[in-house]
């Protein structure tokens, strides 16, 4: 039987604005993501997850945006793929399923949605804490009593990688 040639894809959902030190952890994770071969998929709606798309394509990697509108986005969108599903606020089921687990930076509802989707799903969810935002309350407060997936929280670029190697998302030595 041939071998996948599937790469690992995480999500990175959420919100935190320039300036911020979680903007500088998007943009690190995208950077990260890029490096270890892992497909970054976002929508690429807040400065926080296209900071982390523009790094990642940036540093050479592969970024799937799936988009609410139904149209293409401009020719320097931060993607090597683009999906414009035309399903509004329904994409964030879309957001939750295409990752074999999903960051979580701050976050607002959206990212809530996106989040409580992963986790009926079974999605390991990997919160940034301890840079503010509604994903430093993920780790004590999960979406419900169910326990369905792993809250693998991350505080630094390094942290994430181990988090990420955890999960057996990390195929190769770089």
């Amino acid at each position: 039987m041939p071998h996948s040639i599937r790469r690992p894809q995480v999500c990175v959902l959420g919100s935190a604005e320039p300036g911020s030190t979680a903007y500088e952890q998007a943009a690190q994770a995208g950077e990260l993501l890029a490096r270890l071969k892992i497909t970054l998929v976002s929508g690429c709606g807040s400065p926080a997850t296209r900071v982390a798309a523009e790094r990642a394509v940036q540093a050479g990697g592969t970024v799937l945006s799936v988009i609410p509108q139904d149209t293409m986005p401009d020719a320097d969108w931060p993607a090597t793929v683009v999906v414009p599903c035309g399903m509004g606020d329904a994409r964030n089921l879309i957001m939750a399923l295409a990752g074999d687990a999903c960051i979580v930076i701050g976050g607002r509802a959206g990212t809530i949605s996106e989040v409580c989707l992963a986790w009926l799903h079974k999605r390991p969810l990997l919160p940034l804490v301890g840079h503010g935002g509604w994903s430093d309350h993920l780790p004590g407060n999960p979406p419900d009593e169910r326990q369905n997936s792993l809250i693998l929280p991350w505080r630094s670029v390094a942290e994430l990688e181990s988090q990420l190697c955890a999960l057996k998302l990390v195929l190769a030595v770089r």
